[in-house]
């Protein structure tokens, strides 16, 4: 795909076409790091998710409702570091798209339909750390496997629905040059896009989190007097206190994703200029990047992630039935 040129000649995407995009010129040792940097973060987020996955699946011990919210969060980080980053790397490293209009708009749903996906999934952990939190008594018969699992479905199949209406209804054979992959929302599209892809969503995490983090620290200071007293804790109490961690938990997952996700929204609703593309395309490989820092999370937080790697790292004990 690169052209050699004379460094005084002007490269482009497709030279025998008139109409082709101009290609940035880059020096081999430019091209080499990108490269092997993007492959090694594809590679790394491929990996790490597929760890979640394995565990999630495998061990049914780890079959709950809030466990099959993550494993969903977990397989839509694994297909942004195997499909979604491969392409977006050789976009940015060469600047041009070989591989036609069609392939241009099933990439644009799929990346749309991924990040998507990712902030529905948040606002369903958020709605059951809420429900397990605040409302414990009455969580086992609100949140089952099975109900979550149907919930899943049914939030996949609408973020996939609604992407694939915006591209299908957003001109995009309308391009300045041939190598582009790039498509322009109308006003109505960035209206309706502002609030159902930001504004809605982003409401009811934060305002879940911060009635999660009010009552569970709430919980947390009646069960340590209780501690201190010297009283015997009741499995009740126990739980709550457990629930409380993995709220917190995941709701450090949910602050390092908004950190990245809420500036690259708000700067793409500016206009476009050389300077916000180049800001832009920083913050879209922030929420790529953090597709791979939510299994870090669950290394550093949850004891069961590191144990079911252990054994799934070791394939002599993941084999046996029990």
């Amino acid at each position: 795909m690169d052209y050699e040129t004379e460094d005084h000649e002007t490269q482009y995407c497709f030279p025998a076409i008139n109409s082709s995009c101009i290609k940035t010129k880059r020096s081999t040792h430019e091209y080499n790091i990108m490269y092997v940097f993007f492959s090694l973060l594809s590679v790394w987020t491929v990996f790490l998710n597929l760890l979640v996955i394995i565990s999630i699946s495998h061990f049914k011990k780890l079959h709950n409702p809030t466990n099959m919210l993550i494993l969903s969060l977990a397989v839509a980080d694994l297909l942004v570091g195997l499909i979604v980053m491969p392409l977006e790397a050789i976009r940015l490293i060469e600047t041009c798209w070989y591989y036609g209009e069609t392939i241009c708009s099933l990439f644009l749903i799929i990346m749309g339909l991924l990040i998507c996906t990712s902030l529905s999934n948040l606002v369903l952990i958020a709605v059951d750390r809420y429900v397990a939190v605040c409302q414990p008594l009455l969580y086992p018969q609100k949140i089952t496997t099975t109900k979550t699992i149907m919930i899943i479905c049914v939030s996949w199949f609408c973020t996939s629905a609604y992407n694939i209406s915006i591209v299908i209804t957003t001109s995009q054979t309308n391009y300045t040059c041939k190598g582009e992959c790039t498509f322009m929302l109308t006003f109505d599209w960035k209206i309706t896009d502002l609030f159902v892809s930001f504004l809605l969503p982003c409401t009811i995490i934060i305002t879940l989190y911060l009635r999660i983090f009010y009552v569970a620290h709430h919980q947390v200071k009646v069960i340590n007097s209780l501690m201190r007293s010297g009283k015997h804790l009741t499995e009740g109490s126990v739980r709550r206190k457990s629930e409380s961690k993995a709220a917190l938990t995941l709701g450090i997952i949910m602050t390092v994703y908004l950190f990245c996700w809420i500036p690259y929204y708000s700067l793409s609703l500016t206009p476009i200029t050389s300077k916000t593309s180049v800001i832009a395309y920083f913050m879209l490989w922030m929420l790529y990047i953090n597709s791979g820092l939510n299994p870090l999370i669950y290394a550093i937080f949850y004891p069961w992630f590191r144990t079911s790697v252990k054994h799934i790292l070791n394939l002599s004990k993941i084999c046996k039935p029990a």
